[in-house]
């Protein structure tokens, strides 16, 4: 069992990771060390500092499941205080969803859920896994299960310089589109540096080490390749060197799907996405990405632009210095 709550930090005797995510720490040779580390990094409730971490936050990306299974990243706003922690196990988040946002279906008490916060200006991030407790009028409880940081890699600093952008005049596809993503979406995917990918195991109500998990992508714009396959469009993203949890991708290993949510920080619009997922272990066209160990790809299944939906205007990247020398070659 996990340890409580007034323990160490920790998953105790159990495994803080899955069978997929354990295939792939077998596959690399990490398998003792990261069940050592995992240990060390994995807890069932969060810390003090991560609870202050939340309450500070201007956004929050949260990971969830549809009716079918598919996985979906969203993105909700709202003043710095909208998130609250008041206790190690309990993330209690003031706003609900864009009328327009998968989310809006896929909150109901009981469902697993992911919830990333992060804050670009210091690159911090820290994640929380678990079920939603309750949903009302105003918001919702996420009954924290897990919960650990990450580094600050591949993080684009920004920071917030005035309130919500003004409504464009432009018209958009209004509510679920279909598998190829039009000249609107596509615009989105060639501008995005910053991305959100939403994943899930095998048995995400089970709870412990599986559940739903949201986590970062960035690169440089460019960094997301779209192609036409015909009757779906296909999206291709690095994966960089990280911290060898492979959450994501132990997700993918044994539920091969997954959620992305590009970010126009320009315009404030999203782009959000599922479909089913791949990963690019050892192939050839590894290399046609610098920098990259490995890409994932994504066959979209649908999708939708949510348009004017950040809560604020925000300043040009500064672009993390790990992305030199990466890109499409």
């Amino acid at each position: 069992m996990a340890a409580p709550h007034d323990a160490p930090p920790g998953m105790g005797d159990e495994s803080p990771f899955h069978a997929g995510e354990r295939a792939i720490h077998e596959r690399l040779g990490i398998a003792a060390r990261m069940q050592r580390g995992g240990r060390r990094m994995i807890s069932d409730f969060m810390s003090d500092e991560h609870r202050e971490f939340f309450e500070q936050l201007p956004f929050l990306l949260v990971g969830s499941l549809d009716a079918a299974g598919r996985p979906w990243a969203s993105w909700l706003s709202g003043p710095p205080g909208f998130v609250s922690a008041p206790t190690p196990h309990s993330l209690m988040v003031a706003r609900l969803p864009d009328a327009r946002d998968p989310l809006v279906a896929n909150l109901r008490a009981g469902a697993p859920l992911a919830a990333l916060g992060i804050e670009l200006e210091t690159r911090r991030r820290n994640r929380a896994n678990g079920h939603v407790a309750w949903v009302g009028d105003r918001g919702f409880e996420l009954r924290v299960e897990q919960s650990f940081g990450n580094c600050k890699q591949y993080i684009q600093s920004r920071t917030v310089t005035g309130p919500k952008p003004v409504v464009r005049g432009d018209t958009f596809p209004q509510g679920r589109q279909g598998a190829r993503l039009g000249s609107s979406a596509l615009e989105i995917v060639a501008r995005a540096d910053t991305a959100f990918l939403a994943t899930a195991s095998a048995a995400p109500p089970r709870g412990g080490s599986e559940g739903v998990d949201v986590s970062h992508r960035g690169g440089r714009p460019g960094f997301l390749r779209a192609s036409d396959e015909g009757s779906h469009t296909r999206l291709t993203l690095p994966d960089f060197y990280g911290n060898f949890m492979f959450n994501s991708f132990g997700n993918i290993e044994v539920n091969p799907r997954a959620g992305l949510l590009m970010v126009d920080f320009e315009s404030g619009d999203l782009l959000s996405l599922t479909g089913a997922a791949r990963v690019l272990w050892d192939e050839p066209r590894v290399s046609e990405y610098s920098g990259a160990e490995r890409l994932l790809e994504i066959d979209v299944d649908e999708h939708v632009i949510l348009t004017n939906a950040l809560g604020e205007r925000w300043s040009a990247p500064e672009f993390s210095a790990q992305l030199d020398g990466t890109g499409w070659k």
